[in-house]
């Protein structure tokens, strides 16, 4: 992947000093942000809870969440990281070790943070209090894939675009889906 030699370098550098961030708070939960997310069992969770307790709006929400995040890992996952071939960053940049078992295939996109923007970023317009609790991990995602050593911080940029744009395809669809049938 070719990028600019300005971003290149300012991405590894901030790569560095986000893996490099030492801190009980960032030692004790990122793990658990990491495993939560993994497989995307926290929206689900989350969807769970939003359709159990929020009444028409939570289900709505939920459903709008889920769908947006299933267009998300398909764009990111199922497209974006065939097209686009990207190692990793290097393990010896990661100081923490926490870098083993990471995944084969191209770091660019993020496939987790778009999933997980993906999900906020659907909830919020139909409930906004949702929304909010929601960005708060979705955030944690984003800096956990970057402090692992899973990604460069322009390949959680580029999920968070495509998680927002799954977000926004699932939110105008019904609206787009009345006018054609007029």
């Amino acid at each position: 992947m070719r990028m600019p030699t300005w971003l290149r370098d300012g991405d590894h550098r901030l790569t560095r000093r986000i893996a490099a961030w030492d801190s009980p708070a960032a030692r004790g939960l990122l793990p658990a942000v990491e495993e939560a997310a993994e497989h995307t069992k926290l929206w689900w969770a989350a969807a769970v809870v939003m359709a159990a307790g929020g009444g028409r709006r939570g289900r709505e929400a939920a459903a709008a969440g889920l769908l947006a995040m299933a267009w998300a890992e398909l764009l990111s996952n199922g497209v974006a990281k065939q097209l686009v071939e990207r190692r990793r960053p290097p393990a010896e940049w990661i100081p923490h070790g926490d870098v083993t078992d990471r995944p084969d295939s191209s770091s660019f996109p993020s496939g987790h943070t778009a999933a997980a923007v993906a999900f906020t970023a659907a909830v919020a317009p139909g409930w906004p209090w949702a929304g909010a609790a929601c960005a708060v991990p979705t955030a944690m995602v984003a800096v956990e894939r970057v402090h692992r050593g899973a990604h460069f911080p322009s390949d959680v940029a580029a999920g968070a675009v495509i998680g927002a744009a799954a977000a926004a395809m699932v939110r105008k669809a019904p609206r787009l889906l009345l006018r054609f049938r007029r």
